[in-house]
């Protein structure tokens, strides 16, 4: 295990080093430029199309062309996008960002809200190439993603970067979407409840198995029903602390804008951190919890029922902004406000004890509640991330086995080690990001055409119509 933990090490240090920090952060700077601002100036019409997109069929409000019944896809642009926030809103926004300030310091926020303001670009442009070179399966379904884009965007020649982000995607699901959701919930129930690691991932196994098996329909509908309700109220909680906490709130903001630009020095448990640390855990975190850049998010986008990618778009860039700067910020001030960090905690029990500190006897509980739904979501929606990423590599024929597979892992994870679970996911993240950067830099051209071609008025031209099986 040492060896192998001293690998991954090795391989992280040189994918989360400068070139990907460069790499994450210069796309999406180059995307939001590209597109003069277009997704923050634009947020108001991205809600205003979310709330029509709960089911355009039947919303008599919805515009006309969202109300038509050939519309392409399997599920709503609205349950498409809680797909999405099913796999973002999980251990990243308890314990990636709890751990993002144990290592990076309170500068590390700042960072991280720089990756979702960039990030909103970045999540535009990947559902609107998803939705516009989505292909049809051999069982009639809408497949897309990263892999998709690459192959029908880029060409031929550019295959075996689908091909590889296929791979680092259907494995990556059992880290980020699996083993590190069911590891944390096991560890909050054990230090909260006293429940067996094993006993918790046999039961998120077995819940997980029963909406898994259903395929993307029954994991849409179950997003769509949790995803606002937990949200909503994880949201209000933290904002009961922030009103008990108040008279922290100024000084934390304030500490967090200089130390984003200053080294912060060792105070308490905390071992002091670098500008460069709170840049890099602040970026890495930001992006495991919002997974802007990764080409996760697509994957469910391309499966929602509209023609026009740019309407598609408009709603996935929502993802972005509500996971960060939403969520991860009340994370991080109730963690703030409560000083707590400096004792050298770190992980869901740092948010957990800031939780506690504000509200004694209930805050612990809390979180470990909220952080086992949360995680549970993730499971749903990297299930299906991870099998898409599969089928693009062996057919259709391979998801069952591949959902078998994933199903088996969740009480493995829950059972090992935390420490190597992070250090893994995290690698892995990375090497998924890099094709799909590449992919979104060289097809940009293509995004900006259709943004504003949709906001002269002009018609967009629809999705490919494209039969996966015979391409």
């Amino acid at each position: 295990m040492e060896t192998l933990t001293g690998l991954f090490q090795a391989i992280n240090g040189v994918v989360w080093g400068p070139l990907m920090l460069i790499l994450l952060l210069g796309v999406g700077l180059y995307l939001q430029a590209g597109l003069k601002a277009m997704p923050i100036r634009k947020l108001g019409t991205g809600f205003k199309l979310l709330w029509h997109g709960r089911d355009p069929k039947r919303d008599p409000k919805a515009p006309a062309a969202e109300q038509k019944p050939d519309d392409d896809g399997e599920i709503s642009p609205f349950n498409a996008l809680m797909t999405s926030l099913s796999a973002t809103i999980g251990t990243g926004n308890i314990a990636g960002v709890a751990t993002a300030i144990a290592l990076g310091g309170p500068g590390a926020v700042f960072w991280m809200w720089i990756t979702a303001l960039v990030g909103m670009a970045t999540k535009f442009a990947e559902a609107v190439l998803a939705v516009r070179y989505r292909e049809t399966d051999s069982t009639g379904y809408h497949v897309g993603g990263p892999m998709f884009y690459i192959k029908n965007g880029l060409g031929r020649k550019w295959l075996w970067l689908g091909g590889a982000f296929a791979f680092f995607g259907a494995v990556a699901a059992f880290g980020i979407g699996n083993t590190v959701q069911s590891n944390s919930v096991a560890d909050a129930m054990t230090s909260t409840f006293g429940v067996p690691s094993w006993l918790t991932g046999l039961v998120i196994m077995v819940l997980s198995g029963a909406v898994i098996l259903g395929g993307i329909k029954r994991i849409a509908k179950v997003a769509g029903k949790l995803v606002p309700v937990m949200g909503i109220a994880y949201i209000i909680g933290g904002l009961i602390v922030l009103v008990i906490n108040a008279d922290q709130l100024i000084s934390t903001l304030g500490m967090i804008f200089f130390y984003a630009f200053n080294p912060h020095a060792a105070v308490g448990g905390f071992a002091g951190a670098a500008v460069m640390a709170a840049v890099r855990f602040g970026v890495a975190r930001g992006v495991f919890s919002n997974e802007a850049g990764l080409g996760s998010a697509p994957i469910a986008h391309a499966a929602a029922k509209t023609k026009n990618p740019v309407r598609q778009g408009l709603i996935a860039m929502l993802g972005t902004f509500i996971d960060t700067i939403v969520v991860c910020t009340i994370t991080a001030l109730v963690i703030l406000t409560a000083s707590v960090w400096e004792t050298g905690e770190a992980g869901a029990s740092l948010t957990a004890l800031s939780f506690d500190s504000a509200l004694p006897g209930f805050g612990n509980e809390i979180v470990s509640v909220a952080l086992a739904i949360f995680a549970f979501t993730t499971i749903l929606g990297w299930s299906f991330y991870g099998e898409k990423c599969c089928q693009f590599l062996f057919g259709a024929r391979s998801i069952p086995l591949y959902r078998v597979a994933f199903v088996l892992a969740i009480p493995l994870g829950a059972m090992a080690n935390l420490g190597f679970i992070w250090l893994m996911a995290d690698t892995f993240n990375a090497m998924m990001a890099i094709p799909n950067l590449i992919a979104l830099a060289l097809l940009s051209p293509v995004v900006f055409k259709l943004a504003k071609a949709y906001f002269n008025g002009e018609d967009i031209r629809p999705g490919e119509e494209l039969e996966h099986d015979k391409s």
